[in-house]
C-alpha cells in the first residue's frame, strides 16, 4: 500500500497545486508557425534528424473556436498534416486533435504541456507539446509496444498487499526543439 499511498500523494499534490488550464491563454498565446529539427533516437542513441513544422492559426473563432494544428516532417509537399484543434472543455484543460480522417485524440493542457497518450498499431504513444517562453516549444514523443515486459508485485508481502506493477518497453524517443517564426 505505500506505493499506492506516494502515488495517491502526488496526485493530489500536483492536482491541487496545478495552475488554471486558461491561464496560459491557450491556444491563443501558442499561435503561429513553429520550426525546428526533430530527432529521433533509439536505445543505439540517434538514428534521424528531420525538419519539422507546427503551424498554430484560428480557422474562426467566432463560430468554433477552432484552431489549425498543422504538423510537417520533411517537407511540406510531402507529408503535411492539416489537422485541427477542436476546444471539448478548456476550463478543465479538453481539448481534441482533429486529424481530418475519422481519427480523433483526446488531448490536456495541463501547465505549459499538451499532452495526447493514444495507442495505434500495438503501439502506445505520449505526445508532449511544451511551451517554454514566447519563442520556443518543446515536442516530444515516447512510443513503445503496448504489451508489457514484465509484471511484477501482485503479492503479499509483510502482510501488505503489494499492487501489480506493468512495465512497458520504450522503442523510440522523439524530440524537437520548435522556435516561432519571426513576424508570427
Amino acid at each position: 500500500m505505500r506505493l499506492l499511498s506516494i502515488l495517491f500523494l502526488f496526485f493530489s499534490v500536483h492536482v491541487s497545486s496545478q495552475e488554471p488550464a486558461d491561464s496560459l491563454n491557450f491556444p491563443a498565446s501558442w499561435e503561429g508557425a513553429w520550426s525546428g529539427t526533430l530527432d529521433i533516437f533509439n536505445g543505439s542513441g540517434k538514428v534521424q534528424s528531420i525538419p519539422m513544422m507546427l503551424e498554430i492559426f484560428p480557422i474562426d473563432s467566432s463560430e468554433t473556436s477552432r484552431y489549425t494544428f498543422g504538423i510537417m516532417y520533411g517537407s511540406k509537399s510531402t507529408d503535411w498534416r492539416p489537422y485541427e484543434l477542436v476546444p471539448v472543455d478548456p476550463a478543465k484543460g479538453l481539448w481534441q486533435v482533429d486529424e481530418k480522417n475519422s481519427i480523433v485524440i483526446e488531448s490536456y493542457l495541463y501547465g505549459p504541456k499538451f499532452i495526447s497518450w493514444f495507442t495505434v498499431m500495438g503501439s502506445r504513444v505520449l505526445a508532449t507539446y511544451e511551451k517554454i517562453n514566447s519563442d520556443t516549444l518543446v515536442f516530444e514523443i515516447i512510443s513503445g509496444k503496448e504489451e508489457a515486459v514484465s509484471s511484477t508485485g501482485n503479492e503479499v508481502v509483510d502482510e501488505e498487499t503489494i499492487p501489480e506493477v506493468n512495465t512497458f518497453p520504450i522503442s523510440v524517443f522523439q524530440r524537437a526543439i520548435l522556435t516561432k517564426k519571426p513576424g508570427n
